[in-house]
């Protein structure tokens, strides 16, 4: 079994795929995915464009339904297992007109304990709490369009609080923001990481080395590495072809089809 998912990590298992396989036509998207994720890991997501790591995280908000294999949250299906999972997108679209506040935008996270036309106080209490966990409290009457880059990316990510989750995905959450304010990012990151299960996917490697404890590499197959991440790995990673080089624990894994078998 891989050192990664047997000793560091005995801990509940809050997802597990295996032999997880996904196409929209021709070819593979995903092809023979096998992985594990434990209660209060945090793991990065990495790979080259067009990989499959957008694909990964439809299916585990079950948007997408897999081909072939098995893929649970928290011992459910993705869809089943939804309301336990917090989503944070690289942006919000919306109308910069409509006047609409950062606590507005958070308590669209409650939005399955709507009551009749308003959200109750305590509905209100948590999403005041997720944007205290985020450093934006003060800001919470805020127009939305008013806020930075950063700040919005901070309010998205307390609307993923708001809904109170066991899995916190976030897809790149560096990649709309500037330079300036990423280390208040970071920050954020860093504090949720010691109170959830995160999957973050970036390509920002400060980020990985600031907020992960291991690394999903996504081309189509999937394999897990330990951090720091060399030099070479990374080239691997990013030359466009289609299997990476591991070094020798992850190799003799091979995308760690141990985690098909239950503890």
């Amino acid at each position: 079994m891989n050192p990664v998912e047997s000793s560091e990590y005995p801990t509940p298992v809050v997802a597990e795929a295996c032999g997880l396989s996904f196409r929209y036509q021709k070819p593979l998207v995903l092809e023979d995915v096998t992985f594990r994720i434990h209660e209060g890991e945090s793991l990065c997501v990495i790979g080259p464009n067009g990989g499959g790591k957008s694909t990964l995280l439809k299916l585990m908000l079950g948007l997408l339904e897999p081909g072939r294999g098995s893929l649970t949250i928290l011992g459910k299906s993705p869809a089943q297992a939804r309301c336990n999972i917090g989503y944070v997108p690289q942006a919000l679209r919306f109308d910069p007109l409509y006047p609409v506040s950062a606590l507005d935008i958070v308590l669209m996270g409650r939005l399955d304990r709507l009551g009749v036309g308003r959200y109750s106080k305590a509905c209100r209490e948590v999403a005041m709490n997720a944007l205290e966990q985020v450093a934006l409290a003060d800001s919470s009457s805020r127009p939305f369009s008013n806020l930075s880059g950063g700040q919005r990316q901070r309010v998205l990510i307390a609307r993923a609080l708001a809904c109170e989750p066991k899995l916190l995905l976030l897809d790149e959450p560096t990649a709309n923001i500037d330079l300036s304010v990423e280390a208040q990012l970071l920050e954020t990151l860093t504090r949720l990481r010691e109170k959830m299960t995160i999957l973050l996917v970036t390509h920002d490697l400060d980020l990985i080395s600031a907020v992960g404890d291991s690394v999903l590499c996504v081309n189509r197959r999937i394999h897990r590495h330990s951090l720091p991440l060399s030099g070479e790995v990374v080239k691997e990673i990013y030359s466009g072809i289609n299997r990476v080089e591991h070094d020798l624990r992850t190799r003799h894994s091979q995308g760690d089809h141990s985690a098909c078998q239950h503890d």
